[in-house]
């Protein structure tokens, strides 16, 4: 016969018995945004004021794409998923379901629009 306590039965499990994961992917989509935000902020605050030709310029470098892509890429998936935890705390019964299903296509259209967006003015 085994003997666990309940803290080992417990252990790694969450109320979907994802819990861990789900705050590990918060912590690190988090410090990730803190790292490259700055970055970001101060690339767009020196193309802000420019000409329209300008701020088209300064988005179709490379490195200035690149960066753009990942904010509205991982920034959008941060946003997703701290709502969803929201929702999850809040919410209970099919208003949840709904809700966490508008969340996510709401994040992913979002996604789509803004990566669609930039490769438009980098290529």
């Amino acid at each position: 016969m085994r003997y666990l306590t309940d803290r080992k039965r417990a252990e790694g499990k969450g109320a979907a018995g994802t819990g861990t994961e789900h705050f590990w992917h918060m912590k690190m989509s988090g410090v990730g945004l803190a790292l490259i935000m700055p970055v970001f902020l101060v690339a767009i605050g020196r193309a802000l004021g420019g000409s329209r030709a300008e701020v088209l310029e300064a988005f179709a470098h490379p490195g200035m794409a690149i960066l753009t892509g990942l904010v509205i890429f991982f920034g959008l998936r941060h946003f997703a998923n701290g709502a969803q935890t929201m929702i999850e705390d809040y919410s209970h019964g099919t208003t949840r379901r709904i809700l966490i299903i508008a969340v996510r296509i709401l994040s992913y259209g979002l996604i789509a629009t803004g990566l669609f967006a930039l490769a438009k003015i980098a290529l």
